[in-house]
């Protein structure tokens, strides 16, 4: 999956993009966030994303000095999110490289295909390098691009994304494969770095925010249809990832997104 960092210093913005994006859906996994210039520096240096998704405008250092300083070092794509057109800020956007200039609110159609684009172009570059490296050494065939890196990790994500709404543990699918659940738990990590029972709760209230969207069912439904049949535990587990009771983060949201 490709790691991403979100640097953006509203923080109900910052949680609207973690959690009412489905980063899944796009092979993507939040590997990091930041509220500020200076801390979105020292998150990328220690996460190596893939791509940075940041606020332009901040206090302190901007989203322009954190990407030239941050590209200095390491190779990976930045898209930039902000209020209003400023030539002189796209104008260097572009000669950093920038691959995206998008205005909030945030449409969250025009992000994913953002970074689908983004997400594809990678996916080409390092299918092209393996074939060169693979053909060079021994002719081998054509590589397979698709799917995770790790098979086992592949495998958990996607029994994540199948039973989420079950109840289910690490220990399951230990048994499942065959696997020590340690053994498990760490190529998990190492390729998204979330914990599988940190994953499967984050996931389980992304999808839980997805519900809140369509407006169809009262809360403790949509609890229990993503796999927390407790209640107050939802709320719980709700305001650790997201920061605030479901109710008032839907509310406030509505004026930053589309």
């Amino acid at each position: 999956m490709y790691k991403v960092v979100l640097v953006e210093d509203e923080d109900l913005i910052r949680r609207g993009l973690r959690f009412r994006m489905d980063w899944t859906g796009v092979g993507c996994v939040v590997a990091g966030e930041a509220s500020s210039g200076e801390e979105g520096l020292r998150v990328i240096r220690a996460v190596r994303p893939d791509i940075v998704v940041t606020d332009i405008r901040m206090q302190g250092m901007s989203g322009i000095e954190m990407l030239r300083q941050s590209l200095a070092e390491f190779e990976h794509s930045a898209i930039i999110l902000s209020g209003y057109t400023d030539f002189k800020d796209a104008q260097e956007a572009i000669r950093l490289g920038v691959v995206e200039y998008l205005l909030k609110p945030i449409d969250f159609d025009e992000l994913r295909e953002c970074i689908l684009r983004v997400t594809r172009k990678a996916a080409r570059i390092e299918t092209d390098e393996r074939i060169r490296r693979l053909e060079g050494i021994r002719g081998l065939p054509l590589p397979d691009p698709n799917g995770i890196r790790n098979e086992y990790a592949r495998k958990m994500l996607e029994y994540i994304q199948g039973h989420y709404a079950e109840r289910i543990s690490i220990t399951d699918l230990g048994e499942l494969y065959d696997v020590s659940s340690t053994h498990l738990n760490a190529k998990f990590k190492a390729e998204t770095g979330y914990t599988f029972h940190d994953f499967l709760n984050y996931y389980r209230i992304s999808k839980a925010i997805e519900m809140q969207k369509e407006g169809r069912l009262k809360l403790y439904e949509i609890a229990e249809r993503v796999g927390i049949s407790d209640y107050k535990y939802f709320n719980k587990v709700y305001k650790k990832y997201v920061g605030c009771a479901p109710a008032k983060f839907m509310d406030e949201a509505d004026e930053n997104f589309r």
